[in-house]
């Protein structure tokens, strides 16, 4: 993991491109990014698949130039693989779960949880990228909650997946 120059990156295919060059031999390449202790996205690409993202907040990212081309990758797959809605992006992870986050998607819904282009309020993606690395999903979706600091959070991933030292070296 570095510190890698972003000036030119202004799709998702030039981030992932940067990642790879990064990358030795074809390892998966872990991309941090937070915006001012607003959200926090974990990019994670493994050789010539296509990129999986996290997103902590979609509705404060799609509002950010880097954020922005993550969530539109993100709504694009969703419109590509023909999900009836935005809640298909966050992978409910058992019943009692499920049935709590239907509980607070009526009420987002009332309240009208959307940003910028509907992006919803809050996780958005895979939450499943970092399992490999030793934190599972619901660690990583705990790290996103209402209240927690994307930079905080971040140091908190790497310290789980054992990158911590690099992250603060290049912070």
């Amino acid at each position: 993991m570095s510190e890698t120059e972003l000036d030119n990156v202004e799709t998702l295919a030039d981030l992932a491109d940067l990642a790879r060059e990064a990358a030795q031999d074809d390892e998966s390449v872990l991309v941090f990014i937070e915006q001012e202790d607003a959200w926090f996205a974990v990019l994670r690409v493994d050789g010539e698949e296509d990129p999986r993202i996290f997103v902590s907040d979609g509705a404060a990212a799609a509002r950010s130039s880097y954020g922005s081309i993550l969530t539109d990758e993100l709504l694009d797959r969703v419109g590509d693989a023909d999900f009836d809605d935005l809640d298909s992006l966050v992978t409910d992870l058992d019943d009692e779960d499920a049935d709590q986050n239907a509980e607070d998607d009526d009420e987002d819904e009332a309240a009208g949880a959307t940003g910028p282009g509907g992006v919803p309020v809050g996780p958005l993606g895979d939450p499943e990228l970092l399992i490999e690395f030793g934190l599972p999903a619901e660690g990583l979706l705990d790290l996103s909650g209402e209240g927690a600091m994307p930079g905080d959070a971040l140091s908190e991933i790497a310290d789980a997946i054992g990158c911590g030292e690099v992250l603060e070296a290049v912070r």
